[in-house]
């Protein structure tokens, strides 16, 4: 979005650079990326970024804020007051304005992204900021190792997944391993004795859990232990439950410039499933699942036959949220493309911003599944600069 960088990258732009970029990635890890990498990186100045991170830090403390949503939202531990990572995805409407895509509370690709800009870097020889509003590169690592492995030895903290050596994101394993000496592993090998949890005969001290609920519900995992188990003498690297409590669920209760509007499904369909003056035209909506993964179960306008084959019972599992028309962007050899902008934040003494994620797209969504067949799309990374 910065325009003269944009033009410059197009024009130095060659195959060649693309495959050094991905090469550097398979060098890193030990095996080309598992998903697609866009052919080019994003520049954005450092005043937009800063937008972005302030309005996602304003709504998760309007959130915690609102009495409402402390008593309907899902329950965490009160030992887990806030969110330790906090996710805020944004797109851009058609005035350019940031509009707030989704939340969650769940930890991302903290350890992966970086490694994503550096190749970047190398192969294009770029040379802007990589992390946001002032973080240095020294200063996020530390920070995510306080995150991750708080107090405790290495050796006694768990990354835990579902099958992680076949998931997408396993690379950002990889790096959280190298750079801080924590173990990746099933989450389903670990075993429960008395109110302690254990991997093999070694008790377990912390977990940085990135199994997706979804996906534990999808494959019918039953785990030996619940995540809510306030008994459980082990502690979380952001509890688990944060994962339902800030998520779209919380959307209807945000009152922010930045969020559009949103309302669970039962309180805008009436029990014989006819849509309440209060919207307009279902086309200018789009229905969610609560709890789904990677853009699975979303409508974007959805018929009043679509709306209708939501059971009543399950009408509170699924929101209304008004569709925002985004804007691409990015000028690319095949079109304009659309991005999001992930704020990535850390919540230890602060909810701070510490780093980006890009997502390009010119399908209905930005998911993988929606730009198959399609070139400069995909993951990709922000560089950040003074001015547009």
């Amino acid at each position: 979005m910065i325009p003269w960088r944009r033009q410059q990258f197009n024009q130095d732009f060659s195959p060649d650079k693309y495959a050094r970029f991905l090469s550097l990635l398979e060098q890193r890890c030990g095996e080309a990326p598992p998903f697609r990498h866009s052919e080019t990186p994003v520049f954005l100045s450092a005043a937009r970024v800063a937008q972005m991170a302030a309005y996602g830090r304003e709504i998760v403390e309007q959130l915690l804020s609102d009495e409402r949503y402390r008593r309907e939202a899902p329950p965490v531990p009160k030992h887990y007051p806030v969110p330790l990572f906090v996710q805020a995805d944004f797109g851009f409407d058609q005035d350019l304005q940031p509009k707030l895509v989704e939340i969650q509370g769940f930890p991302s690709l903290y350890a992966y992204q970086p490694v994503m800009a550096e190749a970047y870097a190398r192969a294009y020889g770029i040379e802007s900021a990589m992390f946001p509003c002032g973080v240095t590169s020294k200063e996020y690592v530390e920070l995510l190792r306080r995150a991750i492995v708080g107090n405790h030895a290495p050796e006694d903290v768990l990354l835990t997944e579902i099958d992680p050596s076949h998931q997408k994101t396993r690379h950002d394993f990889l790096v959280t391993e190298q750079l801080f000496g924590v173990r990746t592993v099933d989450i389903t090998t670990i075993r429960k004795r008395g109110n302690r949890l254990y991997h093999g005969e070694r008790p377990i001290r912390r977990i940085y859990n990135r199994a997706i609920v979804d996906e534990l519900d999808r494959k019918n995992i039953e785990l030996p232990f619940r995540f809510d188990d306030e008994e459980l003498d082990v502690e979380w690297a952001g509890h688990p439950n944060w994962f339902f409590r800030l998520s779209k669920f919380s959307m209807p209760y945000m009152r922010h410039r930045a969020v559009p509007r949103t309302m669970f499904l039962d309180e805008v369909v009436g029990q014989v499933g006819n849509v309440r003056p209060i919207v307009n035209r279902t086309s200018d909506y789009v229905l969610k699942p609560l709890y789904s993964f990677a853009g699975s179960g979303v409508i974007v306008g959805p018929t009043q036959e679509q709306i209708d084959a939501v059971p009543p019972e399950r009408r509170h599992d699924y929101v209304l949220q008004e569709r925002v028309n985004f804007k691409p962007v990015i000028e690319t050899p095949f079109g304009p493309t659309k991005i999001e902008v992930r704020i990535m934040y850390i919540w230890l003494d602060e909810l701070r911003p510490v780093n980006t994620i890009i997502r390009m797209g010119r399908g209905s969504q930005m998911g993988v599944d929606f730009n198959k067949g399609m070139e400069w799309v995909g993951a990709s990374a922000a560089f950040i600069e003074e001015s547009e």
